[in-house]
């Protein structure tokens, strides 16, 4: 490794909080296994102690959502597994896609479920507690197409918003894809709502064909612009919460949209205006796969451009360069390997592709975050010496 200024991990040290290599606060947090983004301030007695990935308000979702499933499928246990079931087929069609996307600079695992808990437990329990209370109070049209788009985009924009706390947002395609899991998992437990309602087989089969078959994206793509503003305002190092505005704007928009036109067709019978609505919704999931698509080729492009500087300067073997710099052979490469060397790659790529988007940041560099991104590639490095068939 060559010297970037990144002191090398510690050795034989369990996790806890010591003396910041970097000095940019008293303490930092070490995992274990890398030096990490919390720091400390305050004096050796009073470090605080290890939060676990899985939030404290993901917690108290799960609690939340346990005890309504628990109740729900004992007083209708055949309906209610049967919705879940279906509300499964979303999930199944959704994921693939959003690991795809993810495949340019691998999000860790952990966080990725954390995201999707969060848009099923606390944008889920939050949005339903708000809603029922809206439609009580003054209607239930004014929930839909009102109270929804506005606390539902609140609350999946909040759990894009910690990953970035947690540091895991490093540009564009990190916000889509946070927004996507976000939105899946609101999506996922919205669906187990709505296959419980039909009182029959035709108007399940109905609402079936609609929500996951129709528009299973329809959650992913309206919080992919809250996704998208966060992700832009990283990567231009511009206010996060100034920029997010705009973005949370049009999530709300399209969702208020949508919700207007299928309670207006409902009402008025209109098949018609139904139909153009869903067709409207198929060519705009269709713009957004050939934009999305259209930025990952372009971080693709950046990437591969980039590593073979990246990797002269943070020390990787010419093998790595080689095989970092042809996309195809190095997914390949990945496919073939066994499940705990494809996770150290995954591991390697990404903590590349972080100090790709640094160095593609606009704005003065931050020598800190530099430092932590080498470390971490020093890590994963170290971490698997036979990734590349060295």
């Amino acid at each position: 490794m060559n010297d970037t200024g990144a002191p090398l991990p510690p050795t034989n040290l369990e996790p806890g909080w010591y003396e910041d290599p970097w000095s940019v606060s008293p303490w930092r947090w070490w995992d274990g296994e890398v030096w990490t983004a919390r720091v400390h301030a305050g004096d050796p007695g009073s470090k605080p102690k290890l939060n676990s990935w899985l939030s404290v308000p993901v917690v108290l979702g799960l609690i939340v959502t346990v005890i309504g499933l628990f109740f729900f499928v004992v007083s209708r246990p055949a309906q209610a597994l049967l919705a879940i079931a279906l509300g499964m087929v979303p999930l199944l069609l959704v994921m693939p896609v959003l690991a795809w996307l993810d495949r340019v600079e691998p999000e860790p695992r952990a966080s990725r479920i954390h995201a999707l808990l969060w848009g099923a437990t606390v944008a889920g329990s939050i949005s339903a507690l708000v809603n029922t209370a809206v439609a009580f109070q003054v209607g239930e049209v004014w929930a839909i197409t009102t109270s929804a788009p506005l606390i539902e985009e609140l609350t999946k924009g909040l759990g894009i918003y910690w990953a970035l706390r947690r540091r895991e947002i490093d540009g564009v395609m990190d916000g889509i894809v946070y927004a996507g899991w976000v939105g899946l998992g609101f999506a996922v437990i919205e669906d187990f709502q709505y296959f419980s309602q039909p009182e029959d087989i035709d108007q399940l089969v109905g609402v079936f064909i609609m929500r996951a078959l129709l528009t299973p994206f329809a959650h992913p793509l309206f919080t992919a612009w809250t996704g998208l503003a966060i992700g832009l305002a990283v990567n231009r190092q511009q206010s996060v919460p100034i920029n997010a505005l705009w973005g949370y704007g049009l999530a709300v928009a399209c969702h208020a949209c949508w919700n207007g036109v299928l309670t207006y067709s409902a009402e008025t019978a209109n098949g018609i205006l139904l139909l153009v609505t869903v067709l409207l919704f198929v060519a705009l999931f269709v713009a957004a796969v050939v934009t999305v698509s259209l930025i990952r080729r372009h971080e693709t492009r950046r990437f591969t451009e980039l590593a073979p500087a990246l990797a002269q300067r943070y020390g990787l073997a010419p093998t790595q360069v080689a095989l970092l710099t042809d996309w195809r052979k190095m997914l390949a490469a990945r496919k073939s390997l066994p499940d705990q060397q494809r996770h150290n790659f995954d591991q390697v790529h990404a903590a590349l592709a972080r100090l790709a988007l640094y160095h593609r940041r606009t704005g003065e560099p931050d020598p800190a975050t530099e430092q932590r991104l080498a470390a971490q590639l020093h890590h994963a490095v170290s971490a698997q010496d036979q990734v590349y068939g060295d």
